[in-house]
């Protein structure tokens, strides 16, 4: 197994650099076709470009807005990745972020931490957003072990379960929904206490980057070298590419498939208190705004790297906040962003099949 192993290694490195033109022809073709799409719909495209430019670069609130947008899209991308190398594929990230939404503001408002000292007030509710979407992902992990269900139909269902409890969440007045004053009462949460909010960077609101961006770079890093460097990461990669001699190895299959996903929807749930303490600072239905599969996106893109869920995540941020100003300011339907990223799915799929058949 080990020469097995050695020899797949040194495969991996020696398609490392076309996979990285890979990615990068597959965010090109997909741009020049959102470009083409624009000027079918009659935009200028011109004027698109300028609002695009203006949504993400135009000013430093602009920026920060795509960075804490990245944030999100990081954390389950990583997630992705980790679970990837098991040859798992974890498609809940949106599930895994509405659970973590939810612990974060349930323990936020009604957790007594809003008191206590020493950022103990949001770092208890990110904690328990983490520990959420763990649990979340551990069901598809245990699915896969004891019935064998596939864990791309378990955490995407998982993920439909995590959206309609969101909603009940804040719809009832029993469980996380503010007090109804009046029938224009909107179905959300209270405003979590001042003290739980994520301290930004600068203290600067002009500038609202918090205190997620280092932890998630940190998380990044210890991720990387948890799959290059560990005995970890080598289990993880012996598991996936043959687990039957993996486990005449003495690596268990089963419990490498546990921590996989269990750490894979930590980090999702991580990103779902992230969101909710750094900037939303309510909980609402549909607070999660397609993260999760936006994440899984820059997973798929990132082929395996770390570093490469950080530039593609860092694309979908500025990505997002570009589409959201191109459907204010240029009438650009921001269903097209979707479109685009569909683009770039569809052309890695293919790229994939052609480094496939390759000899």
């Amino acid at each position: 197994m080990t020469d097995a192993m050695l020899s797949s290694e040194k495969r991996n490195r020696a398609w490392l650099r076309p996979s990285v033109m890979i990615s990068i022809s597959a965010v090109v073709v997909a741009g020049l076709l959102g470009l083409f799409l624009i000027f079918a719909i009659g935009v200028s495209v011109s004027d698109a470009l300028s609002a695009f430019i203006e949504g993400t670069l135009g000013s430093p609130y602009a920026i920060a807005a795509s960075i804490n947008r990245s944030i999100a899209f990081a954390l389950v991308g990583i997630g992705f990745v980790i679970a990837n190398r098991a040859n798992l594929v974890n498609v809940g990230g949106e599930g895994q972020i509405a659970v973590g939404g939810i612990a974060a503001t349930a323990v936020a408002l009604y957790g007594g931490v809003a008191d206590l000292p020493a950022g103990l007030p949001f770092m208890i509710p990110l904690l328990a957003a983490l520990i959420a979407g763990m649990i979340w992902a551990s069901i598809a992990g245990i699915l896969k072990i004891k019935v064998g269900t596939n864990e791309v139909i378990s955490t995407l269902l998982l993920s439909f379960i995590a959206v309609w409890l969101l909603y009940w969440c804040v719809q009832s007045p029993a469980i996380l929904r503010k007090p109804m004053t009046s029938s224009a009462t909107l179905p959300e949460s209270l405003e979590i206490p001042d003290s739980t909010k994520l301290p930004l960077l600068t203290g600067d609101y002009s500038f609202p980057v918090n205190v997620g961006l280092p932890a998630t770079v940190i998380i990044a890093i210890v991720g990387g070298l948890l799959l290059t460097k560990s005995l970890f990461g080598v289990q993880l990669r012996a598991v996936g590419f043959n687990p039957v001699a993996a486990s005449r190895a003495g690596i268990s299959y089963s419990r490498m498939v546990l921590l996989a996903l269990a750490v894979a929807g930590a980090l999702g749930g991580l990103a779902g208190g992230f969101m909710l303490l750094g900037d939303q600072y309510v909980l609402k239905d549909g607070f999660s705004s397609g993260y999760g599969f936006d994440g899984l996106v820059a997973g798929l893109l990132a082929r395996g790297s770390v570093v490469g869920v950080i530039a593609a995540a860092l694309l979908f941020g500025f990505l997002r906040s570009g589409g959201i100003n191109m459907e204010m300011v240029a009438g650009v339907p921001t269903a097209l962003v979707m479109v685009i990223q569909g683009l770039i799915v569809v052309t890695l799929a293919g790229a994939a099949f052609f480094i496939g058949r390759r000899p």
